[in-house]
């Protein structure tokens, strides 16, 4: 398997292939009536103006992060030992050092769970906040709802030269438009920061162009399908869903704002540093640049947590590097005046089960996938901090106290967005949609 494949296999030729499903799934003035209708509604009331999401794909174990359970036997317990965080009565596994030390800055949720154990599902439910409609496979592509950055592309953008929605290095399974379209698809930036000379393709004019010819050309592109359009408008040209996907990628090339966001070498080499100078903890220094630079929406896929095996080995050597680059994140955007309105979320699809367990053929321990206890961090967006929301039992089998489902903590995410839960969407062919089936936020984070 790749670096960033899990037990499913799934590569980044999977995630291009699932980005075509959202080129011709929306219209224009499907997107200007809800703009509309948004305006008629009056001011949003929200405690986020963006958010960066770390998706955690392959489902993290709980145990050997934010709920350890020290007390339980050794085929639960594990070989890490604890620290403990601001909240002396709470504690973390020994590799969260510098998260532990500022859990007055965030909050942690540790009773959310549902019922999809594999990852295609888990990653749908828990990145649109609505359940697959019918049962997938464990390495399925599904799109079967709009993913969250979506939406806030939808709801949010338009306020900058700059794409609503990025994803880097790649989009998740279920991080698509669906019927919103392709101009709500994130922006994929799969170029690495952290190598010498990073520089994010197709982001430039052209080798052997001038910026007034590289205008020419789109001028004469424009008049072209002007023509073609008054000659099929009432024919529904598939090809008109991607005009403004087309103007996005315009706007990137000849924006200094775009330029400028992109441009990781700006930055101190001890900035640097501090994000940890490796390909994650870049990525995460970039999508801090972007929502600076006013990008509602960034995901920053973190592949590689799906712990069937080597659990200990693995984790012993990235753990520690994790840890500096969230809590630095974390504390970075603070030290910006950047944290009340920016809301930082890390998570994946699932925890993992309490015993540990070794596959057919392994001589290493790991954990497998289960969907009935997970840990999930929310920072910034009036987040209160020190707030640990529900628990699991000593054992760490289920979340018992205080349960959440995924659509509690996609309507929070909403509703620090300024995004009404229980708003309606519509299809292209006018079928009201939910935004989420039911649109209560935990309200312990509110």
């Amino acid at each position: 398997m790749t670096k960033y494949s899990n037990c499913a296999g799934i590569t980044r030729r999977h995630s291009l292939k699932l980005g075509l499903g959202g080129l011709f799934g929306g219209g224009l003035v499907n997107a200007l009536r809800n703009q509309a209708v948004a305006v008629a509604d009056g001011p949003r009331r929200q405690s986020a103006k963006r958010c960066i999401l770390i998706w955690m794909d392959g489902g993290p174990t709980h145990f050997e992060t934010f709920d350890p359970k020290p007390d339980a036997p050794t085929e639960i317990r594990g070989d890490f030992g604890t620290v403990a965080t601001c909240n002396t009565s709470i504690h973390y596994s020994e590799h969260m050092k510098r998260l532990a030390a500022i859990s007055d800055k965030y909050a942690m949720i540790r009773s959310i769970r549902h019922n999809q154990g594999n990852h295609g599902a888990g990653n749908h439910y828990m990145t649109t906040g609505a359940p697959p409609r019918i049962p997938v496979g464990c390495g399925a592509f599904v799109s079967f709802h709009p993913s969250i950055g979506s939406v806030v592309s939808h709801e949010l953008g338009g306020q900058t030269n700059l794409p609503n929605y990025f994803s880097m290095p790649r989009m998740s399974r279920s991080g698509g438009p669906n019927f919103l379209g392709a101009n709500h698809a994130p922006f994929v930036v799969a170029d690495d920061p952290h190598q010498p000379n990073f520089r994010v393709r197709d982001v430039a004019v052209p080798k052997g162009l001038t910026e007034g010819d590289f205008q020419s050309r789109r001028d004469v592109r424009l008049l072209l399908d002007k023509m073609q359009r008054l000659n099929n408008a009432a024919s529904g040209d598939p090809a008109a869903a991607l005009d403004d996907y087309y103007e996005q990628g315009f706007n990137l090339v000849t924006s200094p704002e775009a330029q400028r966001a992109f441009d990781i070498s700006l930055e101190p080499e001890e900035m640097r540093d501090r994000y940890y100078r490796n390909s994650f903890g870049q990525r995460c220094l970039l999508a801090r640049r972007l929502v600076e630079a006013g990008v509602p929406f960034v995901t920053v896929y973190d592949g590689g947590w799906d712990s069937h095996s080597n659990l200990f080995g693995a984790l012993g050597t990235r753990l520690p590097s994790w840890d500096q680059t969230v809590a630095t994140l974390i504390e970075d955007l603070d030290e910006r005046g950047m944290l009340e309105d920016t809301l930082v979320l890390a998570l994946g699809e699932f925890g993992r089960t309490p015993k540990l367990s070794t596959l057919s053929g392994q001589t290493t321990v790991g954990r497998d996938h289960w969907a009935n206890a997970m840990s999930v961090l929310m920072a910034g967006g009036g987040t209160p901090g020190g707030v640990v929301v529900g628990a699991t039992d000593r054992k760490g089998y289920s979340a018992f106290e205080n349960v959440k489902s995924p659509e509690n903590f996609v309507s929070t995410v909403y509703a620090k967005l300024g995004i009404d839960p229980a708003k309606l969407l519509y299809t292209p062919q006018g079928r009201p949609t939910h935004i989420v089936s039911d649109p209560t936020p935990i309200r312990e984070l509110m």
